[in-house]
């Protein structure tokens, strides 16, 4: 199927009353969880996997999409107008969008960033399906040993190389990997790591451990180090754009959705090393009359970039999690763990298998994008409101919704201790600077390459040179390598040289 008639298709199922609910609800508490400083989008789809166990697939995709989308597009109003970023990837917006709104134009910096998110939203969504369906092509064509290169490139870029510490990201990983060893050996039949506890036969369960990370242990840690103290938040003012507003905009708009979208199909990717590109970038590029505004009054351009690259690389993400079923984010991981809650394997073959499920969701991207332009301009007025809610009572809040979502699912105390046991160790490796992201990507890829390991071994009947003597596995273990050796040496060098 081209991608023509897939969209075709798509929007015939996503502009069905109930979809476009779904889709409705999604950026709309997307929008509020991005205005909400330190509650991401990875912590709100945690929350809501449970409804995997009551929602057909393709309502709760189309809702945490929309969730990941409105997170991108709310992200900026906090920084704006509070000048604390809701999520990483809006950092950068608020080094000029909080000047801009200290300087009553809270307004149009509101305004860029969200036509930017739309412009950088629609380009991004653009490249997930025409270039979706490339990527499943090559994919096709890889083996066991290749699949299994890939996931180590992953490992790697995800926990050694994103993080401040490659010591601390691969320990994560490995805690991962740990968690999803448990349970029953598939090949051999013999329990793993389940201690007599009949319970964790069946394994840890992915929503589970999604939950504990990103809802207890997040929420916990916000608790810990919560400052009492009112935040002073800026006046909206009129949202307008003046027509040198717009034409200061348009440039930062196509630059940082084009810069973007790469570096979020890219393994080692994000939203916010194309953030910071792209904030460089407008500050090199501006006109000579206009650049005593970056970091004084605050300049349009730094506002317009750093958001269209912001969520053009959120689109991005979404490209390995579909064609490859390589998550190279917190978020992309949790969405992975509702593809297996439902059983649904991703990768090359989601596109064939489930073509009605793949299709409808990029449509309702497309409607997402213009739902978010609707919700976050007109009511700008409400989302700066739901900055006042208390936060223990917001802390509070999250852990009830937790803690009745997996009772929820199974029923099962022990499942609640394990809710907590891994929420508690969650909050220590948060105060620590132990990044979570690498430990859902550990247990959710871990079992997969550990099957493609062995196939790959199978298949070559127990020869390891297998994954040097194919050429794309070797490339891949190169770049893997390259990824972890690499910032190293290059760090040695250059104190060598300034020494």
């Amino acid at each position: 199927m081209d991608a023509f008639a897939g969209l075709a298709m798509g929007f015939a199922n996503a502009l069905t009353p109930i979809n476009l609910g779904w889709a409705l609800l999604g950026c709309f508490l997307g929008t509020a969880i991005g205005v909400l400083p330190g509650i991401g989008p990875a912590l709100t789809i945690a929350l809501l996997l449970p409804v995997t166990f009551k929602v057909e697939a393709t309502g709760a995709f189309i809702l945490f999409c929309g969730v990941f989308y409105g997170a991108m597009y709310g992200g900026s109003t906090t920084s704006i107008l509070l000048n604390t970023p809701g999520e990483s990837g809006s950092i950068i917006t608020a080094l000029e969008g909080a000047k801009m709104a200290r300087n009553g134009r809270a307004g149009p910096a509101l305004v860029t960033a969200a036509v930017g998110s739309f412009v950088a939203g629609t380009v991004g969504t653009l490249g997930i399906s025409f270039i979706g369906p490339v990527v499943v092509e090559l994919a096709l064509k890889l083996g066991p040993a290749e699949y299994f290169s890939l996931m180590l490139l992953c490992f790697v870029t995800v926990s050694a190389v994103l993080g401040g510490s490659a010591l601390r990201g691969l320990t994560s990983l490995a805690f991962g990997l740990m968690l999803g060893l448990v349970g029953i050996d598939l090949q051999t039949g013999q329990p793993r790591l389940t201690f007599g506890v009949p319970e964790l036969l069946d394994g840890v369960n992915v929503v589970l451990v999604a939950v504990a990370l990103f809802a207890v242990g997040e929420t916990m840690h916000l608790a810990w180090r919560h400052l009492e103290g009112n935040q002073e938040v800026r006046e909206v003012g009129r949202l307008w754009m003046t027509a040198s507003d717009w034409r200061r905009s348009l440039g930062p708009w196509l630059r940082g959705s084009l810069l973007g979208f790469p570096f979020g199909v890219l393994p080692a990717g994000g939203t916010e090393m194309p953030t910071m590109l792209s904030y460089y970038a407008e500050r090199k590029m501006v006109r000579p009359e206009h650049r005593h505004e970056f970091g004084t009054t605050g300049a349009i351009e730094g506002v317009a970039g750093p958001e269209a690259a912001n969520n053009a690389a959120a689109a991005g993400i979404l490209v390995p999690m579909l064609t490859l079923g390589l998550p190279t984010s917190a978020t992309a991981a949790i969405m992975l763990s509702a593809f297996q809650s439902y059983g649904i394997p991703p990768g090359p073959m989601l596109f064939t298998q489930q073509p009605v499920l793949v299709w409808t969701l990029i449509a309702s991207l497309y409607i997402a994008n213009v739902m978010l332009v609707v919700l976050n301009l007109p009511l700008v007025g409400l989302w700066a409101r739901i900055l006042k809610i208390p936060t223990p009572q917001l802390y509070a809040g999250i852990l009830v919704f937790a803690t009745i979502g997996t009772y929820g699912i199974s029923n099962s105390v022990t499942d609640l201790v394990l809710l907590y046991g891994i929420g508690i160790v969650a909050m220590f490796m948060r105060r620590f600077d132990f990044p979570t992201a690498p430990v859902v990507i550990g247990m959710i890829l871990g079992p997969m390459a550990e099957q493609a390991l062995r196939q790959a071994l199978t298949i070559s009947q127990g020869d390891w040179t297998t994954f040097l003597t194919r050429p794309i596995s070797t490339a891949i273990l190169a770049l893997a390598l390259l990824a972890l050796v690499g910032p190293r040496l290059w760090g040695a060098f250059r104190r060598r040289e300034a020494a």
